[in-house]
């Protein structure tokens, strides 16, 4: 009987760690898109300068109707979005300039049992695509592929840290 239970203790730590583990790397993948997703700051833009859209009326964020009077960063971040077993769809209103409310959100929403679950993150904003292909000189090697390039050491830092 005691076989049992010691191995019944181990499938239980084993699948604690699973859980504990994946919970981390989503949340790092998630902090790590949060950090190399820029915030808009129209004096940083190539060609903008002081003046903001009155001065430049041509750039492609005046075009797409992203950027007008009034303008503020932080809708980029603000459109990390996670999902468990689909693709996130739409846009979210609103800015957050430094992503703690996006994150937030996003962290609350992984089950304790994460282990075995598929999660995606990601944003819809119509310019994503341009901040990923280097379009800001704040994300000039964009934001998911720079992520990517760090998953394995979330995953050995997820290692590290289990009890």
């Amino acid at each position: 009987m005691a076989f049992a239970l010691d191995i019944a203790k181990f499938v239980n730590k084993c699948n604690t760690n699973a859980d504990l583990t994946v919970r981390r790397v989503v949340m790092d993948v998630g902090k790590s898109l949060m950090e190399y997703t820029p915030v808009g700051n129209p004096a940083k833009w190539k060609g903008w300068g002081e003046g903001g859209a009155a001065k430049n009326p041509e750039h492609w964020l005046v075009k797409a109707g992203f950027v007008g009077e009034g303008y503020t960063g932080g809708h980029a971040r603000a459109n990390w979005q996670l999902n468990i077993g689909s693709i996130p769809t739409g846009v979210i209103d609103g800015t957050d300039k430094e992503g703690r409310r996006t994150l937030a959100t996003a962290y609350g929403r992984i089950p304790k049992k994460a282990a075995g679950k598929v999660f995606f993150w990601g944003n819809n904003v119509p310019y994503a695509q341009r901040l990923e292909d280097g379009y800001s000189r704040q994300a000039p090697h964009g934001m998911v592929g720079l992520t990517v390039r760090e998953f394995q050491k979330f995953i050995r830092n997820a290692l590290r840290e289990l009890p």
